[in-house]
């Protein structure tokens, strides 16, 4: 005689497979410290981003054509969720970021507040709470000129069908 068994395992909810280290207790710095991911998920290199031009009638090249460095952090964040949308990705789905960022040539100072306030409005708000593992660093300049802002992000996503089931039989 056969007895046969059916055993199904319960996937991984997506909370289960990306998880977020926050920083030290209480602090709201809007990044996490690490970000693991388990098998059975699925991680996208996203190309880095730099800001669209958005005065045309600015002098090329220059930062004016590109804005200051909210704005270029805000647009180029905004092109990166619509990379990531066309993947069926979310910006919660970041879990890695680089970002690139070069003072200001009219005042030789690194606006990093600003980076900061656009970046805000992606990461750790109420509508997406999940926040990247994330470096910012400073460099003399970007390939486009008059961009101040470069993002780089790794993306995550559970498998769909993550499912296992194995049959044993006896």
């Amino acid at each position: 005689m056969f007895a046969s068994a059916l055993l199904c395992i319960r996937p991984a909810s997506a909370a289960d497979q990306v998880s977020r280290l926050p920083l030290a207790d209480n602090n709201p710095f809007p990044i996490s410290a690490a970000v693991s991911v388990s098998a059975g998920t699925d991680l996208y290199y996203l190309s880095g981003a730099v800001p669209p031009m958005i005065n045309k009638d600015a002098p090329k090249g220059s930062t004016a054509a590109y804005g200051d460095m909210e704005t270029q952090a805000t647009n180029s964040l905004t092109a990166i969720k619509g990379t990531l949308e066309r993947l069926g990705l979310g910006m919660g789905d970041v879990i890695k970021m680089t970002a690139f960022l070069v003072a200001d040539p009219a005042t030789n100072k690194l606006d990093f507040e600003g980076f900061m306030t656009g970046y805000k409005k992606f990461f750790g708000t109420p509508e997406q709470p999940n926040k990247p593992a994330r470096s910012a660093v400073q460099i003399a300049a970007l390939v486009a000129q008059g961009a101040l802002v470069e993002i780089e992000v790794i993306a995550a996503k559970p498998r769909k069908g993550t499912a296992k089931s194995a049959k044993t039989t006896k």
